[in-house]
């Protein structure tokens, strides 16, 4: 099973392409649902979505999505003074939507390190038995492919956690020419790519440019890589950036096109329909 999703599943931008125009906003879950099977949840790295809010998502899903939701910044960024009672009342908030979570991510900032091993491993000994976590790091320490990347990686195999890859490269091979290009570039990291997998739930974030032609000279290691991981039976979650995401669904698109594999991304959305039958 191959999981494709976006950084969003509600971008009024997305109308007349993935959206048709006439589409209401409560509605963006239930439509992006139907041709994406996943979506990263960042907005949970900020804030905490309302019990109803979680209620109303579930109501609008099809059985086979997952969310891959943000573990909040107030405990990723703050591993140290970890709430571990608080942090499992966050994971229970989101009850009424366990069924569709697929991963936990923790996003840890550039300044947690090697000394951090032991908070992380807090962490991952708290919420590994109830749902598979990815962690994706910025330290440059744990890219050394040595003594700290090694013991980065046997702490999450002991977990059955994964590696967030994210992949930036597409990204910062531009000049930031766009206010949206130099905000992406102003807040993305620009970090070694290590290809890793090391549990059957391998994570890849990439961040792409506007330009889908270039996209594809930085991607197309990876078609290799997740037809690999797929005939070994494994579950990728691959999810695809563009700086202002209003491309993001073109460009999982083109990635599944080239990728050769069936996905409901390659039906027809609603928008394109729409603007079809408009010409005649």
């Amino acid at each position: 099973m191959l999981y494709l999703g976006c950084p969003m599943w509600a971008n009024s931008r997305w109308k007349g392409s993935l959206f048709a125009d006439d589409l209401h906003n409560n509605q963006f879950l239930a439509g992006y649902s139907q041709y994406f099977n996943s979506v990263e949840g960042n907005t949970s790295f900020y804030a905490d979505p309302a019990a109803n809010q979680l209620k109303r998502w579930a109501e609008q899903l099809p059985a086979d999505f997952r969310f891959v939701f943000k573990i909040p910044r107030r405990f990723s960024h703050a591993l140290n003074e970890l709430d571990h009672s608080a942090l499992l009342a966050w994971w229970q908030h989101f009850s009424p939507l366990h069924p569709y979570i697929g991963l936990i991510h923790l996003q840890l900032p550039a300044s947690a390190g090697p000394s951090m091993l032991r908070q992380l491993a807090t962490v991952l000994k708290l919420l590994s038995s109830a749902v598979p976590l990815a962690v994706e790091v910025r330290h440059l320490a744990f890219f050394d492919k040595a003594e700290h990347e090694l013991a980065l990686n046997r702490l999450l195999q002991e977990y059955e956690a994964e590696r967030v890859v994210l992949d930036s490269r597409a990204l910062f091979s531009v000049p930031a020419n766009s206010p949206a290009l130099l905000d992406a570039q102003a807040k993305k990291p620009r970090l070694p790519v290590h290809a890793i997998c090391l549990s059957a739930r391998p994570m890849l974030r990439f961040i792409g440019t506007d330009d889908l032609a270039l996209n594809r000279q930085f991607y197309s290691p990876w078609l290799n890589k997740i037809k690999l991981w797929l005939a070994e039976g494994k579950t990728p979650y691959c999810f695809f950036h563009t700086p202002d995401n209003t491309l993001a669904p073109q460009l999982c698109r083109q990635f599944v096109e080239d990728l050769q594999h069936p996905h409901a991304v390659l039906l027809p959305w609603p928008g394109e329909q729409q603007t079809q039958l408009g010409l005649w």
